[in-house]
């Protein structure tokens, strides 16, 4: 796409955001009002939000369900706020567009009002962070942020315009043309392979192993390559874990599919991965999440890595093979090229072996009928209850702990999205993006009372759009993943401990009531199921508040007895 003409600042703006595909933007007033209106023009919905971090959220949420770039803005106030936000994002590898009103030049060093340089706020949270100081930068500009945000590994771009709201460049005027490239529109925007000689390399090692493992992380997420994953797999007879972000890439019945490792994890994928004697990871940065604190593989094991960033394979690890390319191009090939194993093999039963051992442990937990309701029986009627086109989308901590290792995405059409950088707070204005990108499917987030907290602000905004996803709340009363820590610095010293982790006892439901929106308590577990149907087909924002146990401590994740577990 391309226009050339006598044009402003607001109209090249909201060209190349109508250009780039994107139908929604995300932002706390007040900035570039001139935008917003030839926004509103163009047909894209403007969501205004009640914090910055919220709007950064809800475009990571959006980018994630939709694969494109997507856009939030703030003013010159806010844009700290803002640069906090992407920190979930960057570690994500979303597609993020922040773009931000700052003091012209003319204003700096003299205690103008909102005078901070927050620009430097962006540099380790952006993979492009760049100042348009004259209009005739905004083209070009604009242009390389959605660039940079879709090729190689995706990231955030940030574009600092002039004027606190970003009037100044909205003004201004001039003969410009703008080229909206299309391939960057979506994500991943590449799709390079490795080379051949590396592909050779890899194929011979895996033939030769005999306790193969795949580990699959977020990059393999991004590029789809959860088909490619299964048939290598298939062929070499090969266990599959993943990053928590993995849930249902792969189907978790599958004999090969081990659950998650690492840290979030169930302990018969960590058991299966330190058994191993070669890790072929998968669009996975290895680091201490999906290792667990780098005990799983043991030192020594030979690892294969394939990643689209050539700077990241061998960080953590002294591969014997190294394949740069885009995940589900490399994985596709090795599948392609490995020779294939007759059914079974001692291996493979070994891995199955360790998952039926897991089931049956967690069995009489996910069937308790205690009250308050266990976390994992909460789980088990999430994973009856999702419709089959479903997006699930889990807060961190506990919640991710749960709903990564006991809610199983057993039909084909559904999704999980997950904060990946640790951003407590993040899935329930994340969820609001997914269903602005995804308005035909059915979305659940899953947080706890301890998350909600963080922007409870925004049930408001999801009433005032009448945007319908289903908050289920695990709500035991308190930061439930802090209890252990908390009661083990105590030990026995004397004191309130109780201050550190429990809440004041407030209705949840209640007050999604009072904010506009759908609300239930559920304190019987048979509800659970039932309640969510119910708030799913009223296709209004909805709150499920399920009263659960804070003495429920979510698994230690397993380690093997050389990393001192």
């Amino acid at each position: 796409m391309e226009s050339s003409n006598q044009a402003n600042g607001a109209q090249i703006l909201a060209e190349a955001i109508k250009g780039y595909g994107i139908t929604h933007v995300f932002y706390v007033e007040a900035v570039l009002r001139q935008t917003l209106i030839r926004l509103e023009e163009l047909g894209i919905k403007r969501i205004v939000t009640h914090a910055e971090k919220s709007a950064v959220y809800m475009a990571d949420g959006m980018a994630r369900a939709t694969g494109k770039p997507a856009v939030c803005m703030a003013q010159s106030v806010g844009a700290g706020n803002m640069a906090a936000g992407l920190q979930e994002p960057w570690l994500a590898h979303s597609p993020v567009v922040a773009i931000t009103g700052q003091k012209q030049v003319s204003h700096r060093y003299r205690n103008a009002y909102q005078e901070v340089y927050h620009r430097p706020y962006y540099e380790p949270v952006t993979k492009y962070n760049v100042e348009v100081n004259t209009l005739s930068q905004l083209p070009l500009l604009l242009r390389q942020a959605f660039r940079e945000a879709t090729t190689g590994c995706p990231g955030p771009a940030h574009i600092d315009v002039y004027g606190i709201l970003g009037d100044e460049l909205e003004r201004a005027a001039g003969e410009l043309s703008m080229v909206c490239e299309e391939r960057y529109a979506a994500y991943p925007a590449e799709r390079p392979a490795p080379a051949a000689a590396d592909v050779e390399k890899a194929v011979e090692a895996l033939e030769k192993a005999e306790h193969p493992v795949i580990v699959a992380g977020s990059g393999a997420v991004i590029s789809e390559a959860g088909p490619e994953i299964l048939a290598l797999a298939e062929k070499l007879a090969m266990p599959i874990a993943y990053a928590v972000d993995g849930n249902g890439m792969v189907p978790p019945g599958h004999p090969l599919c081990l659950g998650p490792v690492g840290t979030y994890s169930r302990w018969c994928a960590n058991q299966c991965v330190s058994e191993a004697d070669l890790v072929l990871f998968v669009g996975s940065g290895t680091g201490d999440q999906v290792t667990n604190m780098w005990s799983i593989p043991r030192s020594g094991t030979q690892v294969i890595e394939v990643n689209i960033e050539p700077a990241q394979v061998g960080v953590n690890y002294p591969n014997l093979c190294s394949l740069i390319g885009d995940a589900k191009v490399a994985v596709g090939l090795l599948a392609q090229t490995v020779k294939p194993q007759r059914g079974e093999t001692d291996w493979s039963r070994r891995a199955a072996e360790l998952v039926r051992a897991w089931r049956a442990e967690v069995e009489l937990l996910m069937s308790s009928d205690a009250r308050p309701i266990r976390p994992e029986r909460l789980c088990r009627e999430v994973t009856k209850a999702l419709p089959e086109n479903a997006i699930l989308v889990s807060c961190t901590g506990n919640s991710a702990i749960w709903s990564g290792t006991m809610i199983e995405l057993a039909k084909p059409g559904q999704r999980y999205i997950r904060a990946t950088g640790g951003s407590l707070g993040w899935a329930f204005p994340a969820s609001l993006g997914v269903k602005c990108g995804a308005p035909e499917r059915p979305v659940v987030c899953f947080t706890g009372d301890g998350g909600l907290y963080y922007h409870l602000s925004e049930l408001e905004t999801a009433a005032r759009w009448n945007i319908p996803v289903v908050v289920l709340v695990n709500n035991n009363g308190g930061y439930g993943q802090c209890l252990r820590g908390i009661r083990g610095a105590y030990g026995q010293h004397p004191g309130r401990k109780e201050d550190q982790y429990l809440f004041h006892k407030v209705n949840l439901a209640q007050v999604a009531r009072e904010m506009g929106c759908e609300g239930e308590r559920v304190e019987d577990p048979a509800r659970i199921g039932p309640a969510i149907t119910e708030a799913l087909a009223s296709g209004r924002p909805s709150l499920v508040e399920v009263m659960t146990d804070i003495d429920c401590l979510s698994p230690v994740p397993w380690q093997p007895q050389w990393a001192g577990g």
